[in-house]
């Protein structure tokens, strides 16, 4: 999201302390995110692609899986509880922060925490609804307060942050489905 406060801010910077500052300025300015009706109409798009028959090109997950996994992250970035969370995951949450708001792809196959972990049966169309709702829930929340809902595990998350993030894991997945 760019307006003129950022714009004010990135041209009075100077020094090696503002050069990161300003990479990192110009880096949220080119990451796709949620918030954008663009990129969120792409990826509804992309949802409309897959049926219960799309096979993923890695990993285990059946799509109806994909669609529960990616619908119970979105709706924790809403706000839902995250229940259950591991000592480890919380002693590397800020590793955790860094890799997920990061501009490195997720790796493949990686773990995830417990409650997003999706092993039984689901319906597919009662998931892709349930991910599309949580979706316009979040998209719905853009501009209201320059922050998201605090993150159970992340804490404050700004909405430049939230954007890239949901996005980014989004399409992770919707890769791993091919669309």
């Amino acid at each position: 999201m760019w307006n003129l406060h950022m714009s004010h801010s990135l041209r009075s910077m100077t020094g090696a302390r503002s050069k990161v500052a300003r990479l990192k300025l110009i880096n949220m300015q080119t990451r796709s995110s949620l918030h954008t009706q663009k990129v969120y109409a792409n990826c509804v798009e992309r949802l409309g692609r897959m049926t219960a028959e799309s096979r993923p090109q890695w990993g285990t997950m059946s799509a109806a899986q994909m669609m529960a996994h990616c619908a119970e992250v979105q709706e924790v970035s809403n706000g839902k509880a995250l229940e259950n969370t591991p000592l480890v995951v919380k002693l590397l949450g800020g590793v955790i922060r860094k890799m997920v708001f990061s501009d490195k792809p997720f790796p493949k196959n990686t773990r995830t925490h417990p409650q997003y972990r999706q092993t039984g049966s689901r319906d597919f169309a009662t998931e892709k609804k349930r991910l599309i709702e949580a979706l316009d829930q979040f998209v719905s929340a853009d501009g209201k307060s320059g922050e998201l809902n605090p993150h159970p595990l992340f804490g404050k998350v700004s909405e430049e942050e939230g954007g890239w993030g949901m996005y980014k894991h989004l399409d992770h997945h919707l890769k791993q489905f091919g669309v």
